[in-house]
């Protein structure tokens, strides 16, 4: 099965977008400056097409976001600032000093001119560019077929769906812009849910099932993520039905019926991606001829441990470590899990003995944390303080980010080292099976079948109680074995067992919700599930009295309910959008 590489039309794109950096999106015609008479045929459309998905990793070139100014990491795709770290996932990490627009974000204070925001929003507002100018080349394209036209119009739109679903999930007040649009001077104060139906509801109905490109979006994706779509405006049975139908017939884009993998990292090592659980994802290259990590996640490319070649941010909190402890029967305290603490070696330095926890433990916590005495993947024992940027820990905390981070056995093909900081060929998983799994578990709760909510919850755990071989930590590669460490035994105390029942809708909406947390965790999703479970301030204002009591940074965090459950609209965005002297843009409610 081929790959789409995104990079062969990006120069090609970007030149024709014409998009400048000084202006805001709103300043430029939605469908760009394009030279009819070079591209108006099947492969300029298609150049336009392949340029409308590489924006997906909001990532330019060399190092800095899409859209004109701003760093890689503050347009990232996995959202690991603005979804796991503001929603208690994890800490900014590194030090206090370094990247300080983030620390306000954190402890939901954000200002309305954090530059953050605004590199956010263009580099998706450029996406959405992209989809708009490969529309309106289209219909100016006199050498396609009817059936051609179809499949690239469904693929804008499930591209243009998915980059207006990542705006109003996190600023709520979004201009919708589309190729037919004749002012760029969109106000903000329309809901836009019913045109990202629109969209993702036309590749739904329009998209093949399986494409000859795995990085293309199939009808299936289309599918959930329009079910997705109507999960977030709460529309349970509307999302039950489509969620369902993909459980059942769903198949990736290269024809492999979803399914959870054996293996839960197989999700995060690049020599298994584009598995069954893959249902969309952003296709990540290394060492790909471009001599950077623009397509190697760079969004991310902070996000390593302190020992490697950078940078020491994104650190697990105790909040989230703790998630996963878990009772005799195998299953996790869903109230009280920061009274049974997990052992840690905060304030212990590597050159001190130190022995982990031996309690019960869910075994996904090492496939998602690093932590002290423990194989980290296959490149030792994870040290301690030695491996964390800040040394005294007290500033982040004592983990480290695993899931995102290249195997040792497999880097001299899937890790670029053409940065100060790493790249890696680790696809980045929009919606995994696993997700879906979860999501459809909330519906089936929220429209009354505790029994299917139940069963789909135990799917999940199942993957864990059925393959053993999670359990264990293969160092990959027996050329390179870590001293020490045997690969046929647990390296941990692991338990996990599954829910016999769920009493109620009460009971039954707290455990899908820790489910998320736990199966989730440090992908993005923490704080988004949150805001639109109604919960934020309630879970946030705890995590800040909890965690702010262990580490500095997030001290003096506060949510605010009716104010925090979205970002502010940048306000660079608001400026440059002045009509007869007043601003087109609107902020959102309590900024």
């Amino acid at each position: 099965m081929k790959i789409l590489r995104y990079t062969s039309a990006i120069l090609l794109a970007g030149t024709l977008l014409n998009s400048g950096c000084s202006k805001g999106f709103l300043d430029k015609p939605a469908y760009g400056g394009l030279s009819n008479e070079i591209v108006a045929n099947k492969d300029g459309v298609n150049y336009l097409l392949v340029g409308a998905y590489a924006a997906l990793d909001g990532q330019g070139n060399p190092t800095g976001a899409l859209g004109g100014g701003g760093n890689g990491w503050e347009a990232s795709p996995t959202n690991w600032i603005y979804g796991s770290v503001v929603g208690g996932d994890a800490h900014k990490g590194s030090e206090g000093t370094d990247q300080t627009p983030i620390n306000e974000i954190a402890i939901s204070q954000p200002n309305v001119s954090n530059s953050f925001f605004n590199t956010k929003w263009k580099a998706v507002f450029e996406g959405v560019a992209r989809c708009n100018n490969t529309l309106k080349l289209m219909a100016q394209a006199k050498d396609m077929s009817d059936a051609e036209r179809t499949q690239v119009q469904a693929e804008a739109r499930f591209l243009r769906g998915h980059y207006y679903f990542e705006l109003r999930k996190m600023f709520k007040k979004v201009p919708y812009v589309t190729e037919a649009t004749a002012d760029p001077l969109v106000s903000n104060d329309a809901e836009i849910w019913p045109n990202i139906e629109a969209d993702f509801k036309y590749a739904m109905d329009n998209l093949p099932p399986t494409q000859p490109q795995v990085a293309r979006a199939n009808k299936w994706a289309a599918k959930v993520y329009l079910a997705k779509t109507y999960l977030y405006q709460k529309k349970y049975p509307e999302a039950l039905q489509l969620f369902n139908d993909a459980i059942t017939n769903g198949v990736t884009s290269n024809g492999l019926p979803y399914a959870l993998t054996a293996n839960f990292e197989d999700n995060f090592d690049a020599s298994k991606k584009n598995n069954s659980e893959s249902v969309f994802a952003i296709q990540m290259s290394a060492n790909d001829g471009t001599n950077n990590i623009a397509n190697a996640n760079m969004g991310d490319m902070l996000n390593f441990p302190g020992n490697f070649k950078c940078c020491g941010f994104y650190q697990p909190s105790f909040d989230l470590v703790n998630s996963y402890r878990v009772d005799g029967s195998g299953l996790p305290y869903l109230d009280d899990y920061n009274q049974h603490p997990i052992k840690s070696d905060m304030g212990i330095r590597s050159a001190d003995s130190f022995s982990p926890d031996t309690d019960p433990i869910d075994p996904r916590l090492d496939w998602t944390v690093g932590r002290r005495g423990l194989p980290y993947h296959d490149w030792g024992y994870f040290a301690g303080s030695d491996w964390i940027r800040d040394h005294s820990q007290r500033y982040a905390g004592p983990y480290a980010t695993k899931k995102m981070v290249y195997w040792n056995y497999n880097q001299d093909k899937y890790l670029d080292d053409h940065s100060w900081a790493p790249g890696t060929a680790i696809n980045v998983l929009l919606i995994r099976f696993a997700d879906v799994l979860l999501m459809t578990a909330e519906c089936a709760a929220e429209t009354g079948d505790l029994g299917r909510a139940k069963d789909l919850v135990n799917q999940v755990r199942h993957r864990m109680i059925d393959h053993p071989e999670n359990w264990v930590h293969d160092y990959k590669d027996p050329a390179k074995p870590i001293l020490g460490f045997d690969p046929a035994k647990p390296i941990s105390n692991y338990s996990i067992g599954e829910y016999p029942a769920f009493p109620n809708v009460d009971f039954a909406r707290k455990a899908i919700r820790f489910e998320r947390k736990l199966e989730l965790a440090m992908e993005g999703h923490r704080f988004f599930d949150l805001s639109r479970w109604g919960i934020a301030d309630q879970v946030l204002n705890a995590y800040f009295a909890f965690e702010g009591q262990i580490t500095q940074d997030v001290q003096g965090g506060h949510f605010t309910k009716g104010k925090n459950e979205y970002f502010p609209i940048p306000q660079r965005q608001i400026d440059l959008t002045l009509k007869d002297g007043k601003p087109v843009l609107k902020q959102n409610d309590n900024f």
